[in-house]
């Protein structure tokens, strides 16, 4: 089998001038931004910002009906920049208002249907790991330690790094929005409610203090609106020329307190999107610079949307960095890569003989590769029920690169590849990719059996032909005969198979 026919290529080129785009959706603020490469570099042709709050009211881990008609309205406007882009060079990213809400999918399969790409919820580490990268483009390419922040609506992002690689990562239920409808009520200003959101972000900071604290950095960098916004206000009113330190934030403190509600403050520079969230962003920032022993912090124009461009970047130019962490989930849990290997390639090949009349994409065959070769990690807990095992790991690990999605897909794909089929394995899945998900499950079962022979000789050519619903598979008959238990294992995969709208045959 030759590898390179199996691996999935998913893009062309990139070539000089290519144009890419992400879309943040954040807590308080939906981002986009299209880029065109030049020399390597990323040039922002396109920017638009909406203060949406797609993360207000909640408090009951849902989203109100509004927030989600917001949201969509927003990226309907979005949509319609996206059209000169190719649809492979676009991620949209969801964040903390989309990790935490029950319904995300209310929101997401709409959102999805308007802007014909995924829309990838990502777990807190992996927010931090973007904003890095795109953070890190905008530094001088040197060897100093820093510290990134990232306060956005509904979390707070964390990251010590050098160059371009993250160090130490962590994501805080710390955010402007909540903290602003928590602690300041309609709007209301007092020292006692900025007294409560100091205090209670104080708390939070200080379960990281140990790994994040000064001696850990050299140098602190802020990125996004919240801390964009402080450095506006402290250099409009004269304190400083750039940045922000600690005499200037409790200027900026002082002043805003002496307004008594949010509606009312009036200061230079300061964006109407802002004006009820700012005050409760200055408690958060004076928390962490107290916290982690912060004197000084410059602003930087990267975040999020940012390093997700520069992150396709890679993903398009075959420097994933999903594969870096699939290399390292095999060494942590003592894989044996040969073995991976072979159950990847293969059901890779098999997606590949099926994905006319399955319609699987070259992602879905990337997903069924990764899962492939980390079928067996769980081996490393327990040789009983290890697809359980696998599928409890790849998704509660911190895996960078990977959305919750993709994680979520990997655990179902890794879960159904020996055992019963049980309907509940499915009960995360919308109905659109149902189907789809059982053909994934079958393709990689099939593949998980056909190893045990495959570790010790090679497999005879044979075909596979498919419709809809069948499997038929053209293996010598003296073959068969030859290798009786592989035989017999595929046969009792037929009834398995059955449960995932799949008919395996032979002929």
């Amino acid at each position: 089998m030759d590898e390179e026919a199996i691996l999935p290529h998913r893009f062309k080129p990139l070539s000089e001038g290519s144009l890419l785009a992400a879309i943040d959706i954040g807590s308080n603020s939906f981002h986009l931004i299209i880029a065109r490469l030049e020399h390597g570099e990323l040039k922002p042709i396109e920017t638009l910002a909406e203060k949406v709050q797609l993360g207000a009211d909640l408090r009951r881990g849902r989203l109100s009906n509004d927030a989600i008609e917001r949201g969509l309205d927003c990226l309907s406007r979005f949509s319609q920049l996206l059209a000169i882009t190719e649809l492979a060079r676009i991620r949209v990213v969801g964040t903390n208002a989309l990790r935490q809400a029950k319904n995300r999918r209310a929101f997401t399969e709409p959102a999805e249907r308007i802007l014909n790409v995924p829309v990838d919820v990502v777990y807190g580490r992996e927010e931090a790991r973007l904003v890095y990268l795109g953070v890190a483009h905008t530094l001088a390419d040197d060897e100093t330690s820093r510290l990134v922040i990232d306060i956005g609506g509904g979390s707070t992002e964390f990251i010590i790094g050098q160059r371009f690689e993250p160090l130490r990562l962590e994501s805080l239920q710390i955010g402007c929005v909540s903290y602003a409808q928590d602690h300041f009520p309609k709007g209301v200003m007092s020292k006692k409610n900025y007294q409560a959101a100091y205090d209670r972000a104080l708390v939070e900071v200080s379960h990281i203090k140990k790994q994040f604290r000064a001696r850990h950095w050299a140098e602190a960098v802020g990125s996004s609106g919240t801390l964009q916004a402080i450095e506006t206000l402290i250099c409009t009113a004269g304190w400083r020329t750039q940045g922000i330190d600690r005499n200037s934030l409790e200027k900026l403190r002082k002043r805003l307190l002496k307004f008594n509600a949010a509606c009312d403050i009036e200061m230079e520079g300061l964006n109407e999107n802002r004006r009820q969230v700012i005050t409760a962003g200055v408690a958060i920032t004076q928390a962490i610079f107290d916290g982690l022993e912060i004197d000084t912090l410059r602003v930087s124009p990267g975040a999020l949307r940012e390093g997700v461009l520069y992150d396709l970047i890679g993903r398009l130019t075959h420097e994933d960095v999903r594969e870096r962490t699939v290399t390292a989930l095999l060494a942590r849990y003592g894989v044996d890569e040969a073995n991976a290997e072979i159950v990847g390639n293969r059901v890779c090949w098999l997606a590949e003989k099926v994905d006319d009349e399955w319609a699987l994409d070259e992602s879905d065959k990337e997903l069924l590769r990764w899962s492939g070769r980390c079928h067996e990690i769980g081996l490393a807990i327990s040789q009983k029920n290890f697809n359980r095992h696998s599928a409890y790991l790849l998704e509660n690990s911190d895996l960078p690169g990977f959305a919750q999605r993709e994680q979520e897909l990997m655990s179902i794909l890794v879960h159904g590849q020996q055992g019963k089929i049980k309907s509940a394995l499915f009960d995360a899945v919308p109905k659109s990719q149902l189907q789809k998900v059982k053909r994934m499950v079958a393709l990689l079962r099939i593949a998980a059996v056909l190893k045990y022979v495959e570790i010790h000789e090679d497999l005879p050519d044979f075909s596979v032909q498919t419709d809809a619903e069948r499997l038929v598979f053209s293996l010598p008959k003296d073959w068969r005969e030859l290798h009786p238990l592989t035989t017999w294992e595929l046969q009792q995969s037929t009834s398995a198979l059955a449960k995932l709208g799949v008919t395996l045959e032979f002929n």
